[in-house]
Order: C-alpha cells, then sequence, then structure tokens
C-alpha cells in the first residue's frame, strides 16, 4: 500500500517505530546505527529511499544530546541518498523549555535546535504537545504538531468524575488544563509556583480553586524530576483533597522521579503517553502507559497522502 514511502527509526525510542509500521502494515526501513569507541556516531541505510517519502522517527530523550545529533545525522544521510521528501516525527522535542530569552546572555535553545534539523535536510516536522506552541514558528518548514490531550481525556472518560477537580501546576499549565476540565465536565484549579532560579526546585505558594472534600486530577505536558507534581499534590492535599492521580504526555521521570511521584501514597496513579521509553528503572505498578502509535500512524499516513491532520482533532 505504502510501495513509495519508508519510516526509520533512530535508537532512542524503536518500539514506538515499530508500533507505528505495524499500525500501518509496513515493515520498518532497514539501517545500521552505531557509535565508534571515540563515540562519533555511524548511520548507514540498507535499502534504496531514492525518490521515496521517508519519515524518520526518533524521540530526542536521554541520552538527550546523543539523540538529537543522531537525528541530525540520519537526515543528512537520507538527504544524500536522495530521498525524495524527509520528514523528521519528534515524539518529544527536547530543548523546549528554552525557547526564550528570559535571562540577560542565554540563548534560545529551541530555535537553535530548529534551524539544526531544517540544515540537515528535514522537509517536514511531526511532533506531539511542544512545551511551548511558538517553537512551531522556530521552524521554516511545515510542522505538525498532534496533541495527546484527547488521548489522556478518553482514558480518564471511563470514570466516575463528580466529585473531581482538574488542577494545573502553573499558570503556563492552565490552558491545557482548561481544556481538559473542559471536555471531562469537571472544575478547573491552579497552584501559583514559584521557581527557584535556574534550579530544578519549585515553590507551590498558593492554590486558586475549590479541592477540599474532591479527588485532584494534575494534567501536565511533561513531568522531569517530578518536583513540581509533587509539590503541587501536598498543596492540594494540604488544601483537603481526598486523593491525587497524576497525568502527563512525556514521562522524561529523570533522577528519583519515579520514586518521589510513585512512592508517595497520595497519588494514586500516574497515567503517561509512550512518547519516551520508559526503561527497566523506571516501571512500577502505579504507571500507566497510553500507547499513541495509532495517532503517529493516522498522521504519517494523512501527511504521506496529502489529507489534512488537523482533521484529526477537529470537534
Amino acid at each position: 500500500m505504502y510501495t513509495d514511502m519508508a519510516i526509520f527509526s533512530g535508537r532512542a525510542h524503536p518500539e514506538l517505530a515499530r508500533s507505528v509500521c505495524a499500525n500501518l502494515e509496513m515493515p520498518l526501513g532497514a539501517c545500521d546505527i552505531f557509535e565508534f569507541s571515540n563515540e562519533n556516531i555511524f548511520v548507514r541505510i540498507q535499502e534504496n529511499v531514492r525518490q521515496r517519502d521517508v519519515f524518520l522517527i526518533q524521540s530526542l530523550c536521554s541520552p538527550v544530546n546523543t539523540s538529537v545529533m543522531e537525528l541530525l545525522i540520519m537526515i543528512d544521510a537520507f538527504r544524500r541518498a536522495s530521498a525524495g521528501r524527509i520528514t523528521a516525527v519528534i515524539p518529544y522535542f527536547a530543548y523546549g523549555r528554552s525557547d526564550k530569552k528570559d535571562q540577560p546572555r542565554v540563548p534560545i535553545t529551541a530555535r537553535l535546535l530548529a534551524n539544526l534539523i531544517e540544515t540537515a535536510g528535514a522537509e517536514r516536522v511531526l511532533t506531539m504537545d511542544l512545551h511551548a506552541s511558538q517553537i512551531q514558528g522556530f521552524f521554516n518548514i511545515p510542522v505538525d504538531e498532534l496533541t495527546a490531550l484527547d488521548s489522556v481525556v478518553d482514558y480518564f472518560r471511563q470514570r466516575d468524575l463528580s466529585n473531581t477537580t482538574v488542577l494545573a501546576t502553573d499558570v503556563g499549565g492552565e490552558k491545557r488544563a482548561r481544556n481538559a476540565a473542559k471536555r471531562l465536565g469537571t472544575p478547573l484549579a491552579i497552584v501559583l509556583k514559584e521557581r527557584i532560579g535556574n534550579e530544578e526546585r519549585v515553590n507551590a505558594q498558593n492554590l486558586i480553586g475549590e479541592v477540599e472534600g474532591r479527588n485532584v486530577l494534575i494534567i501536565d505536558d511533561e513531568i522531569d524530576t517530578g518536583g513540581t507534581i509533587r509539590s503541587a499534590a501536598d498543596i492540594a492535599l494540604s488544601r483537603g483533597a481526598l486523593g491525587v492521580t497524576v497525568a502527563c504526555i512525556h514521562p522524561i521521570l529523570s533522577g528519583k522521579a519515579v520514586e518521589r511521584l510513585c512512592g508517595s501514597d497520595s497519588i494514586e496513579e500516574l497515567v503517561v503517553t509512550d512518547t519516551i521509553p520508559l526503561g527497566p528503572d523506571k516501571q512500577h505498578p502505579k504507571i500507566t502507559v497510553l500507547p499513541l502509535s495509532p495517532l503517529f500512524g493516522e498522521a504519517i499516513s494523512r501527511i504521506h497522502s496529502g489529507r489534512s491532520v488537523g482533521e484529526l482533532f477537529s470537534e
């Protein structure tokens, strides 16, 4: 069916790429990727891609800088192999927090990364829930941004939410939480927080909204160390919440994040998607993983055939 299309994967998340191919009923493209003893990355495409529509799946997750460099090298390899079009499929776009110059003498790394992807030869980008929507404007090539919010909302719609409040971890995440609360038919509350300089610590200061005697559902775009989520959960419980369930799209879960969240009696469940692979050290009975390969597969099919990707999210 897709004889003029090919899907390849970097080493960051091959399981997702295989699942996408399974949904599209097509094989994953063959290529060799390895590092020499000097840490230089080598890529060799094992099949003919001349004039084919190539989709390269690479989540920019740990080790982040290796994943970024590997993506750039693979794009260059496909460009030099005369691929017809190269679409970088980036389930998780790293450096999304460096989206503006909010301090003196700091870089806008998300813009730099966008420039590098274009320079390498990508002609289109397909990604999922960017940390900041303006990152789309950093590219001079088409960017399709999917959202996993529908998948998360559908998961929780199966439950009785009559006594539930959706809680935004900060003002920046208010729009996402408000959309979720509207679709779930629940009230909204917001935590006011202060980030301490460039440190990965936050200080939850106050909470706007009613959570006393109610179950709380925290929805965020990504969880790194878990400090923000744990702080928001603690302040909700201190205000009389009955229990806390957490959902996020990008489960970075650095360091002791799993222990910090899942080891807490106050957090009943952690719902995530598979934009980032969860290694053995990040497995826990409280973690539920929602698969996104059907959504990525449908988006890839639509891009390949020239159909609208936006229609996937039209109500």
